[in-house]
């Protein structure tokens, strides 16, 4: 089985993606908040893909990835942004610092699933 991480200082986002990646049949890992997800990687957890948000308090999405590709286990882990942002320079930002892919909320399961399956093989 498969295992996401999912970093998102809102809960409820959370819990909802938490939800349609159980029934479509991956494991979930969640954090918080950026720091609190570095710190599950550097302890070790290994997922398949990271989704991660862009505006979170204390260290936003694109300075976690930044930090994230740094870690030799996690340099070439697929990593899609999450957010409501959905300006370009935001996109060229988040690629530059290492983002696999993109996605805007609010994004429905189909094409949450959809864009997973593109990423993990």
């Amino acid at each position: 089985m498969k295992t996401i991480f999912l970093v998102d200082d809102s809960v409820t986002i959370l819990l909802s993606m938490s939800a349609i990646l159980s029934k479509a049949g991956y494991a979930t890992e969640k954090a918080a908040s950026a720091e609190e997800g570095l710190a599950k990687l550097k302890g070790g957890l290994k997922p398949d893909l990271l989704i991660t948000d862009l505006n979170m308090p204390g260290m936003n999405g694109i300075e976690f990835i930044r930090e994230v590709r740094k870690l030799p286990n996690h340099r070439f882990m697929p990593i899609l942004f999450l957010t409501t942002e959905s300006q370009q320079s935001k996109r060229d930002e988040a690629k530059a610092a290492g983002a696999s892919g993109w996605l805007v909320k609010p994004v429905n399961a189909e094409q949450l699933i959809g864009t997973i399956k593109l990423v993990v093989k």
